[in-house]
């Protein structure tokens, strides 16, 4: 180990840092924050959550829409290269997908969710969500964060074998 960062940590991230990757990413982190503003466009468009909440819960979002996408991408991009090193996905991606699924049932747009809850038997739902969806928006958040705590940990635990002669002796990286 190298102090607290393993060396399966640092391999993944010097991954990252390739063009193949960073491209990847980069479409990753461009779907996520046009799913997560249509999200706030279908729940209450910005000139109106502007006109009844301020201009100040508009940048919130924004801002948050921004770091949710590229906490997305880095997910996807980091147990992406851990798979290609290892061959054992790390359950922590599962997170993104649950962000998103957490958000489109919360701060998405709500005459969906409840026409969807509704058509699948669940009759009580939030009629009225608060700030245009700002409360759910940080459990959301919040998700992610955990995602990504329990991503860096399942790497820098990876290991994996590497053949380091011709005579295919192999020594375990952790």
């Amino acid at each position: 180990m190298y102090g607290k960062i393993g060396y399966m940590l640092k391999t993944v991230l010097q991954k990252l840092k390739t063009k193949n990757y960073i491209l990847t990413m980069l479409g990753y982190f461009a779907f996520f924050l046009a799913l997560y503003t249509v999200l706030d466009y279908l729940n209450s468009p910005y000139p109106m959550m502007s006109a009844t909440y301020g201009w100040w819960l508009v940048l919130i979002n924004i801002t948050l829409n921004t770091i949710m996408a590229a906490l997305s991408a880095f997910l996807i991009g980091a147990t992406s290269a851990q798979f290609d090193f290892s061959k054992k996905s790390s359950k922590g991606a599962n997170a993104t997908y649950a962000s998103i699924i957490f958000g489109v049932f919360t701060y998405g747009c709500t005459p969906c969710v409840i026409s969807f809850l509704a058509a699948i038997g669940i009759s009580f739902s939030v009629a009225v969500l608060p700030l245009a969806g700002l409360p759910y928006k940080f459990m959301s958040f919040g998700l992610l964060i955990l995602g990504l705590i329990w991503v860096l940990v399942a790497i820098n635990k990876t290991t994996c074998k590497v053949n380091t002669t011709k005579d295919d002796k192999t020594i375990i990286l952790k």
